[in-house]
């Protein structure tokens, strides 16, 4: 092999060592100072997520966006009327935080709230503008949460907006007719004594009390097969 060519590969070694030998130093270096602060956001979420307050409301203060958003979509807002917090969500409205934004599946802090049944945060949110007929990406809005989770005092909050009882969603169901599904005694009385046709059929031509015992709710299902008549 030429003496020359010899030469240049062994400067080219020598050049790789020099430079992995200085990525490691800037490893080690970047190591003992630790890792960039993160941002505003990044905290404001991150506190959101873990429910502190406290922390929240420091950051806000400091110039946090109160519709920052993480890698799922979900807000501040969403994070923590999702937990139920409500003098937090109260800061965040009050922050400027948008109450109709969803996250990446189209859920909004309304329907988050619904499904876990926090009544006064669903009210908060509704007095300060949240859409009550927002649909998810799979065409459930809050009503359809709270008849699933069984929340009458959250279905009475959503009703008294207006909302139709007997609207019809995704395969002709109804509210009721999901509340039935999950077996939720408490939701489908209010619901019928809010006006809830216990004689609709989904697309499949089932009832609410058909759909009731086609998911072993036996005795909700007698109730409900009273309420038709038979």
């Amino acid at each position: 092999m030429p003496s020359q060519t010899v030469c240049f590969m062994k400067r080219s070694r020598d050049l790789c060592a020099a430079l992995l030998l200085a990525m490691l130093a800037t490893f080690a270096a970047s190591a003992q100072q630790g890792l960039p602060e993160k941002s505003l956001n990044a905290q404001l979420l991150e506190f959101s997520k873990g429910g502190d307050e406290a922390r929240a409301r420091a950051v806000l203060a400091a110039g946090a966006v109160p519709d920052s958003r993480n890698r799922s979509g979900e807000t501040p807002l969403f994070l923590f009327a999702q937990k139920g917090l409500l003098s937090a969500v109260v800061m965040l409205l009050e922050a400027g935080a948008n109450p109709n934004l969803p996250n990446l599946e189209k859920s909004t802090p309304l329907m988050a709230a619904a499904d876990a049944g926090y009544t006064e945060v669903v009210r908060a949110l509704i007095n300060a503008g949240a859409d009550i007929e927002a649909l998810d990406q799979i065409n459930k809005s809050a009503l359809l949460y709270a008849a699933a989770g069984g929340h009458a005092d959250v279905l009475d909050l959503l009703l008294d907006q207006g909302i139709d009882v007997n609207r019809r969603y995704r395969h002709d169901l109804t509210a009721l007719m999901w509340a039935a599904g999950y077996g939720r005694s408490a939701a489908v009385a209010r619901l019928i004594e809010r006006g809830a046709d216990v004689s609709l059929k989904d697309d499949r031509g089932l009832r609410a009390a058909d759909i009731a015992k086609q998911q072993g709710h036996d005795e909700l299902a007698a109730m409900l097969r009273a309420a038709t008549g038979g």
